[in-house]
Protein backbone atom coordinates (compact mmCIF):
# COMPACT_ATOMS: atom_id res chain seq x y z
CA UNK A 1 0.00 0.00 0.00
CA UNK A 2 1.54 3.30 -1.11
CA UNK A 3 1.03 6.45 0.94
CA UNK A 4 1.91 9.85 -0.49
CA UNK A 5 3.20 12.69 1.70
CA UNK A 6 3.36 16.34 0.66
CA UNK A 7 5.30 18.98 2.61
CA UNK A 8 4.38 22.66 2.22
CA UNK A 9 5.61 25.96 3.62
CA UNK A 10 2.76 27.82 5.29
CA UNK A 11 2.28 31.59 4.92
CA UNK A 12 -0.34 33.70 6.65
CA UNK A 13 -0.90 35.54 3.40
CA UNK A 14 -0.75 34.07 -0.06
CA UNK A 15 -0.69 30.43 -1.22
CA UNK A 16 1.37 27.73 0.50
CA UNK A 17 4.67 26.83 -1.13
CA UNK A 18 5.39 23.19 -2.08
CA UNK A 19 8.61 21.95 -0.44
CA UNK A 20 8.80 18.24 -1.18
CA UNK A 21 6.82 15.08 -1.87
CA UNK A 22 7.53 11.52 -0.77
CA UNK A 23 5.96 8.13 -1.40
CA UNK A 24 6.22 5.34 1.16
CA UNK A 25 5.19 1.71 0.79
CA UNK A 26 3.59 0.00 3.78
CA UNK A 27 3.00 -3.70 4.27
CA UNK A 28 -0.18 -4.72 6.12
CA UNK A 29 0.32 -7.88 8.21
CA UNK A 30 -2.22 -10.37 9.49
CA UNK A 31 -2.35 -11.82 13.03
CA UNK A 32 0.36 -14.32 12.09
CA UNK A 33 2.76 -11.59 10.98
CA UNK A 34 2.48 -12.43 7.26
CA UNK A 35 1.61 -9.97 4.47
CA UNK A 36 -2.13 -9.53 4.00
CA UNK A 37 -3.79 -9.04 0.63
CA UNK A 38 -5.72 -5.76 0.62
CA UNK A 39 -9.11 -5.31 -1.08
CA UNK A 40 -8.94 -4.00 -4.64
CA UNK A 41 -8.93 -0.22 -4.72
CA UNK A 42 -11.28 1.79 -6.95
CA UNK A 43 -9.68 5.24 -7.37
CA UNK A 44 -11.77 8.37 -7.49
CA UNK A 45 -12.26 9.91 -10.94
CA UNK A 46 -9.84 12.40 -12.50
CA UNK A 47 -7.27 13.33 -9.79
CA UNK A 48 -7.64 10.00 -7.96
CA UNK A 49 -7.25 8.06 -11.22
CA UNK A 50 -4.10 10.02 -12.08
CA UNK A 51 -2.52 9.33 -8.67
CA UNK A 52 -3.44 5.67 -8.91
CA UNK A 53 -1.72 5.34 -12.31
CA UNK A 54 1.38 7.16 -11.06
CA UNK A 55 1.55 4.84 -8.03
CA UNK A 56 1.28 1.81 -10.33
CA UNK A 57 4.13 3.15 -12.47
CA UNK A 58 6.35 3.71 -9.42
CA UNK A 59 5.68 0.15 -8.27
CA UNK A 60 6.73 -1.23 -11.65
CA UNK A 61 9.95 0.81 -11.60
CA UNK A 62 10.82 -0.52 -8.12
CA UNK A 63 10.11 -4.12 -9.17
CA UNK A 64 12.20 -3.74 -12.35
CA UNK A 65 15.13 -2.43 -10.31
CA UNK A 66 14.84 -5.31 -7.83
CA UNK A 67 14.50 -8.00 -10.49
CA UNK A 68 17.43 -6.62 -12.47
CA UNK A 69 19.67 -6.52 -9.37
CA UNK A 70 18.52 -9.90 -8.08
CA UNK A 71 18.94 -11.55 -11.50
CA UNK A 72 22.56 -10.39 -11.61
CA UNK A 73 23.21 -11.87 -8.14
CA UNK A 74 21.64 -15.19 -9.14
CA UNK A 75 23.59 -15.36 -12.41
CA UNK A 76 26.85 -14.56 -10.59
CA UNK A 77 26.16 -17.23 -7.95
CA UNK A 78 25.34 -19.82 -10.62
CA UNK A 79 28.65 -19.05 -12.34
CA UNK A 80 30.60 -19.24 -9.09
CA UNK A 81 28.79 -22.44 -8.10
CA UNK A 82 29.86 -24.13 -11.35
CA UNK A 83 33.46 -23.14 -10.60
CA UNK A 84 33.07 -24.38 -7.00
CA UNK A 85 32.03 -27.87 -7.98
CA UNK A 86 34.49 -28.10 -10.88
CA UNK A 87 37.43 -27.01 -8.71
CA UNK A 88 36.50 -29.49 -5.99
CA UNK A 89 36.21 -32.38 -8.46
CA UNK A 90 39.58 -31.50 -9.99
CA UNK A 91 41.18 -31.34 -6.54
CA UNK A 92 39.66 -34.69 -5.54
CA UNK A 93 40.92 -36.30 -8.76
CA UNK A 94 44.58 -35.52 -8.04
CA UNK A 95 46.66 -38.67 -7.73
CA UNK A 96 49.63 -37.31 -5.76
CA UNK A 97 48.03 -37.11 -2.30
CA UNK A 98 50.48 -38.07 0.45
CA UNK A 99 49.32 -39.72 3.69
CA UNK A 100 50.54 -37.54 6.58
CA UNK A 101 48.98 -39.34 9.55
CA UNK A 102 46.28 -41.84 10.42
CA UNK A 103 44.35 -42.69 13.55
CA UNK A 104 41.54 -45.22 13.93
CA UNK A 105 40.89 -45.31 10.17
CA UNK A 106 40.73 -41.51 9.89
CA UNK A 107 43.39 -40.40 7.41
CA UNK A 108 44.93 -36.99 6.77
CA UNK A 109 46.49 -36.46 3.33
CA UNK A 110 48.42 -33.46 1.99
CA UNK A 111 49.17 -32.21 -1.51
CA UNK A 112 51.71 -29.52 -2.44
CA UNK A 113 51.36 -27.78 -5.80
CA UNK A 114 53.14 -24.58 -6.86
CA UNK A 115 53.42 -23.19 -3.32
CA UNK A 116 49.80 -24.20 -2.65
CA UNK A 117 49.09 -26.65 0.19
CA UNK A 118 45.89 -28.70 0.11
CA UNK A 119 44.72 -31.33 2.55
CA UNK A 120 42.18 -34.14 2.59
CA UNK A 121 40.59 -35.86 5.59
CA UNK A 122 38.87 -39.17 4.94
CA UNK A 123 37.01 -41.93 6.75
CA UNK A 124 34.21 -44.45 6.17
CA UNK A 125 30.92 -44.14 8.05
CA UNK A 126 28.01 -46.53 8.43
CA UNK A 127 25.50 -44.15 6.84
CA UNK A 128 23.92 -44.35 3.35
CA UNK A 129 25.42 -41.88 0.89
CA UNK A 130 22.16 -40.06 0.17
CA UNK A 131 21.55 -39.52 3.89
CA UNK A 132 25.12 -38.33 4.50
CA UNK A 133 24.66 -35.89 1.61
CA UNK A 134 21.51 -34.38 3.13
CA UNK A 135 23.11 -34.02 6.55
CA UNK A 136 26.39 -32.47 5.41
CA UNK A 137 24.72 -30.23 2.83
CA UNK A 138 22.81 -28.50 5.66
CA UNK A 139 25.67 -26.20 6.64
CA UNK A 140 23.68 -24.52 9.42
CA UNK A 141 23.94 -27.78 11.41
CA UNK A 142 27.73 -27.75 11.39
CA UNK A 143 28.19 -25.91 14.72
CA UNK A 144 26.48 -28.88 16.41
CA UNK A 145 29.39 -31.18 15.51
CA UNK A 146 32.28 -28.88 14.56
CA UNK A 147 33.59 -26.89 17.53
CA UNK A 148 35.52 -24.64 15.15
CA UNK A 149 32.26 -23.19 13.88
CA UNK A 150 31.09 -20.74 16.52
CA UNK A 151 28.23 -19.51 14.35
CA UNK A 152 26.78 -20.32 10.94
CA UNK A 153 23.87 -18.30 9.59
CA UNK A 154 22.07 -18.41 6.24
CA UNK A 155 22.28 -15.00 4.56
CA UNK A 156 20.55 -15.72 1.26
CA UNK A 157 18.88 -18.63 -0.50
CA UNK A 158 20.10 -18.33 -4.09
CA UNK A 159 18.24 -21.38 -5.43
CA UNK A 160 17.53 -24.97 -4.38
CA UNK A 161 21.22 -25.93 -4.64
CA UNK A 162 23.14 -22.78 -3.72
CA UNK A 163 23.19 -20.87 -0.44
CA UNK A 164 25.16 -17.95 0.98
CA UNK A 165 26.24 -18.39 4.62
CA UNK A 166 28.25 -16.37 7.11
CA UNK A 167 30.53 -18.49 9.30
CA UNK A 168 32.28 -17.22 12.44
CA UNK A 169 35.31 -19.06 13.87
CA UNK A 170 37.92 -18.28 16.54
CA UNK A 171 40.82 -16.32 15.07
CA UNK A 172 43.92 -18.52 15.08
CA UNK A 173 47.35 -17.16 14.30
CA UNK A 174 49.37 -19.98 15.82
CA UNK A 175 48.44 -23.31 17.28
CA UNK A 176 45.77 -25.88 16.61
CA UNK A 177 42.34 -25.18 15.29
CA UNK A 178 40.06 -24.04 18.07
CA UNK A 179 43.00 -22.70 20.16
CA UNK A 180 43.24 -18.95 19.53
CA UNK A 181 46.27 -17.11 20.82
CA UNK A 182 46.09 -15.32 24.15
CA UNK A 183 46.44 -11.97 22.37
CA UNK A 184 43.48 -12.64 20.10
CA UNK A 185 41.44 -13.97 23.02
CA UNK A 186 42.12 -10.79 24.96
CA UNK A 187 41.08 -8.66 21.98
CA UNK A 188 38.03 -10.80 21.30
CA UNK A 189 39.02 -11.08 17.62
CA UNK A 190 37.03 -13.53 15.52
CA UNK A 191 37.55 -14.82 12.01
CA UNK A 192 34.59 -14.88 9.65
CA UNK A 193 33.95 -16.15 6.15
CA UNK A 194 31.18 -15.51 3.64
CA UNK A 195 30.55 -18.90 2.03
CA UNK A 196 28.74 -19.68 -1.19
CA UNK A 197 27.73 -23.29 -0.46
CA UNK A 198 26.88 -25.42 -3.48
CA UNK A 199 25.48 -28.94 -3.36
CA UNK A 200 25.27 -31.20 -6.40
CA UNK A 201 24.13 -34.81 -6.78
CA UNK A 202 25.65 -36.77 -9.69
CA UNK A 203 23.56 -37.55 -12.74
CA UNK A 204 24.62 -41.18 -12.46
CA UNK A 205 26.60 -43.31 -10.02
CA UNK A 206 29.59 -41.73 -8.33
CA UNK A 207 30.41 -39.16 -5.71
CA UNK A 208 28.12 -36.54 -4.26
CA UNK A 209 29.45 -33.08 -3.43
CA UNK A 210 28.16 -30.27 -1.28
CA UNK A 211 30.88 -27.66 -1.72
CA UNK A 212 31.38 -24.41 0.19
CA UNK A 213 33.57 -21.76 -1.43
CA UNK A 214 33.84 -18.08 -0.64
CA UNK A 215 33.26 -14.53 -1.73
CA UNK A 216 35.52 -12.17 0.23
CA UNK A 217 33.97 -9.05 1.81
CA UNK A 218 34.99 -6.62 4.54
CA UNK A 219 33.65 -6.97 8.08
CA UNK A 220 33.75 -4.98 11.29
CA UNK A 221 35.41 -6.40 14.45
CA UNK A 222 36.33 -9.50 12.45
CA UNK A 223 39.25 -10.68 10.37
CA UNK A 224 37.56 -11.76 7.15
CA UNK A 225 39.23 -14.78 5.57
CA UNK A 226 39.14 -16.47 2.20
CA UNK A 227 38.69 -20.15 1.35
CA UNK A 228 39.98 -20.99 -2.11
CA UNK A 229 38.30 -24.36 -2.52
CA UNK A 230 36.76 -26.58 0.13
CA UNK A 231 34.03 -29.18 0.47
CA UNK A 232 32.95 -32.77 0.93
CA UNK A 233 32.69 -35.63 -1.51
CA UNK A 234 30.55 -38.61 -0.58
CA UNK A 235 31.09 -41.97 -2.25
CA UNK A 236 28.80 -44.95 -1.71
CA UNK A 237 30.70 -48.07 -0.64
CA UNK A 238 29.69 -51.65 0.12
CA UNK A 239 27.13 -52.58 2.81
CA UNK A 240 25.32 -49.26 2.33
CA UNK A 241 28.19 -47.28 3.87
CA UNK A 242 29.81 -44.02 2.71
CA UNK A 243 33.36 -42.83 2.22
CA UNK A 244 33.42 -39.22 3.44
CA UNK A 245 36.27 -37.03 2.17
CA UNK A 246 36.80 -33.38 3.12
CA UNK A 247 39.08 -31.22 0.94
CA UNK A 248 40.55 -27.77 1.54
CA UNK A 249 43.06 -25.62 -0.30
CA UNK A 250 44.78 -23.91 2.61
CA UNK A 251 44.75 -20.15 2.13
CA UNK A 252 46.74 -18.02 4.65
CA UNK A 253 43.55 -17.60 6.73
CA UNK A 254 42.95 -21.36 6.92
CA UNK A 255 46.51 -22.65 7.31
CA UNK A 256 46.91 -21.78 11.03
CA UNK A 257 43.90 -23.97 11.82
CA UNK A 258 45.53 -27.14 10.49
CA UNK A 259 49.31 -26.51 10.55
CA UNK A 260 49.96 -28.44 13.77
CA UNK A 261 47.76 -31.31 12.58
CA UNK A 262 49.83 -31.67 9.43
CA UNK A 263 53.01 -31.56 11.52
CA UNK A 264 51.64 -34.48 13.55
CA UNK A 265 51.54 -32.52 16.81
CA UNK A 266 47.77 -32.48 17.29
CA UNK A 267 44.72 -34.72 16.82
CA UNK A 268 42.26 -31.87 16.36
CA UNK A 269 41.30 -33.07 12.88
CA UNK A 270 40.71 -36.55 14.25
CA UNK A 271 38.34 -35.41 17.00
CA UNK A 272 36.46 -33.17 14.57
CA UNK A 273 35.98 -35.98 12.08
CA UNK A 274 34.95 -38.37 14.86
CA UNK A 275 32.38 -35.81 15.91
CA UNK A 276 31.21 -35.58 12.29
CA UNK A 277 30.88 -39.37 12.10
CA UNK A 278 28.89 -39.44 15.33
CA UNK A 279 26.62 -36.68 13.99
CA UNK A 280 25.97 -38.67 10.80
CA UNK A 281 25.40 -41.96 12.65
CA UNK A 282 23.15 -40.35 15.24
CA UNK A 283 20.96 -38.94 12.47
CA UNK A 284 21.27 -41.98 10.19
CA UNK A 285 17.49 -42.44 10.00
Amino acid sequence: MEVGVRAEAYHEEGPNRHINSAFMTFEVLDDGGKPRTLPRIRPEPLEGQRRFQEATARKKIRLDRYVSSNTFVVQLCVYLSFNNVSALKMLAARSSWRLSCEKDQVQLYTLEQKSMLSFKIECEVDVPAHRAFDLLAELSNRPSWDSHYKKCELIQLVDNDDFIYRVVTPSVRHGAMGSPTAANQAKGILQDFILLASKRKPCGSGSVEPDPSTCVLHGHSYNRGEVLCAGFTILETKDNKSLISYFNQASPEVLPYISTDIAGLSSSFYHTFCSCSQYLTRNRL
